[in-house]
This record gives C-alpha cells, sequence and structure tokens, in this order.
C-alpha cells in the first residue's frame, strides 16, 4: 500500500511541477502574433520544455500506477495534486491563500486519508 502512495504522490509532484512550469513559460510570452519570431521564442523558452518534461514523466508514472495498482486507491490520491498547486501558489508564485481553501485542502488531505485506510 506504501508502495502506491508514494509513487502516486510522486506522480502529483510531478504534474503540478509541470504545470507550474507551464504558467512560468507562458508568463514569459508578452503577446503572440502567429510569426516565426515568436515560434522562435517558444521554442527557446526554457520553462516550457522542463514544463513537458515534467508532464510527460507524470503520464508515463501515471500508466504505470494504472497497470499495477488498484484503481480505487490510486486515483483518489491524485487529489494532492491541489494541495501542491496551493503550496506552488503561496511559495512561487506569492498569491495569498484565504481561510476557505485552506479549509477545502484540509478536507482533501482528509478525504485521502480516509479512502486509502
Amino acid at each position: 500500500m506504501l508502495r502506491v502512495i508514494f509513487l502516486t504522490l510522486f506522480q502529483c509532484f510531478l504534474l503540478a511541477s509541470g504545470l507550474v512550469c507551464f504558467k512560468l513559460a507562458v508568463e514569459k510570452i508578452n503577446s503572440f502574433q502567429w510569426t516565426w519570431n515568436d515560434f522562435a521564442n517558444l521554442f527557446t523558452n526554457w520553462w516550457l520544455l522542463v514544463s513537458g518534461i515534467c508532464l510527460i514523466a507524470a503520464t508515463l508514472l501515471w500508466g504505470f500506477i494504472m497497470k499495477h495498482f488498484e484503481f480505487s486507491v490510486a486515483y483518489p490520491i491524485t487529489a494532492f495534486a491541489y494541495v501542491f498547486g496551493m503550496l506552488a501558489a503561496i511559495f512561487i508564485f506569492h498569491e495569498t491563500v484565504p481561510l476557505t481553501r485552506w479549509i477545502g485542502v484540509g478536507l482533501i488531505i482528509a478525504g485521502v486519508v480516509f479512502v486509502v485506510k
């Protein structure tokens, strides 16, 4: 049971990291006019590359998890991606998170604990 929990948490971390990097990538794009210059800028956007690598790795790991573990256990654990996203919002994007969202995160964590018990 611990193996599926740790693998799925790592998959959620990769997924959240990929989406954080994607946000950082699109923030670097000032405007997009469908010119060759704009496409060249996309291909030199390192955040976009890191985002793709993280999302591909998360997808491949998810495939491994689906093949070897019960869906009813693994899938609810993916809700931890919200927790990682909330932490990224605070520590990377310096967003203010209201109490109601923290209550939601607490409910997500409690729900996952009940599912894997």
